[in-house]
């Protein structure tokens, strides 16, 4: 339930790929339920299929939550609906350009858009490439800007 302690705790909780931002504001921050009984329950969503962060997140809400004195914490996966950048809050957005990663723009239906370029958050050029479909991770690419010559990160629109 979204303003209880556990909630909070949980919606604190940063991302172990990108530290920057929370996993509330990644939206892979479904619901927290706690009882009387010291109980917590948490779903949360993976970015993509395979996501291998899934694990130390679940491992690192179940120390956090313990920590803070719950009794039993239980998180579950939940898989339907599937994440979407769509549930990413513009304040994660602005955290991760602040942090050197690209966000991503909207979503398109029908087939996937690949970008032509995208605004180096560095310097703020669209003159950019993709380097790699592939970056740090496989929700990113990894794109050069021709401006400033940095290399960085775009969270994929999914």
């Amino acid at each position: 339930m979204t303003g209880s302690p556990a909630w909070k705790i949980a919606a604190d909780l940063p991302d172990p790929e990108l530290p920057v931002v929370t996993i509330a504001d990644l939206g892979i921050l479904r619901d927290v339920t706690e009882d009387d009984q010291g109980r917590v329950h948490v779903q949360i969503t993976p970015t993509y299929s395979g996501c291998p962060a899934m694990e130390t997140i679940s491992a690192d809400l179940v120390e956090a939550l313990l920590s803070a004195g719950y009794q039993h914490v239980d998180v579950e996966f939940v898989l339907s609906p599937p994440w979407t950048t769509d549930w990413m809050s513009a304040e994660a957005k602005a955290k991760l350009a602040a942090y050197g990663v690209a966000p991503p723009g909207p979503r398109t239906e029908g087939p996937v858009a690949v970008p032509l370029s995208v605004r180096c958050p560095q310097c703020g050029s669209l003159d950019t490439r993709e380097s790699s479909r592939f970056g740090s991770t496989a929700c990113k690419s990894l794109w050069v800007c021709r401006a400033c010559r940095e290399p960085f990160d775009h969270f994929k629109a999914i």
